[in-house]
């Protein structure tokens, strides 16, 4: 079985959401093994998306993924990694397909209600980044 991150971003929860997107992967057949509501400070932000610290959208994304909380959630199943990026749909809402949880909810292509990996090794990093083994609960 393969594992992969997927954050409720804060526009998502303050939007109360986080139901709607739970549902979503559940009658998807995901499973979640594991799963936590915080609130990123701007340090922790940073070291997650260290990847994108030379793009002209980081301190934006900084702002917004440090405007409120988020939920965490670490999903299980077959290619979990393709499956939920099939579910959140297109980065760019107005390019994801219908019935997709950014085209159904996204309000612009930061505030996009969801984040996924796209690949195992960025899933094993997300994954670490927010939980330890013992409160990942297969």
């Amino acid at each position: 079985m393969e594992r992969t991150l997927s954050l409720i971003k804060p526009d998502g929860v303050a939007r109360n959401l986080i139901g709607e997107v739970i549902k979503r992967f559940e009658t998807a057949g995901i499973k979640i093994v594991a799963m936590k509501k915080l609130h990123l400070s701007r340090k922790q932000a940073e070291g997650f998306y260290a990847v994108h610290k030379e793009r002209p959208f980081f301190n934006s994304l900084m702002e917004f993924m440090t405007s409120g909380p988020i939920v965490a959630m670490v999903l299980e199943g077959e290619d979990v990694i393709a499956h939920n990026r099939k579910l959140m749909g297109a980065t760019n809402f107005k390019e994801a397909e219908e019935g997709t949880i950014r085209r159904d909810y996204a309000t612009d292509i930061e505030k996009n209600v969801v984040h996924g990996s796209d690949a195992p090794e960025t899933a094993a990093f997300e994954i670490s980044y927010f939980f330890n083994s013992m409160e990942i609960v297969g």
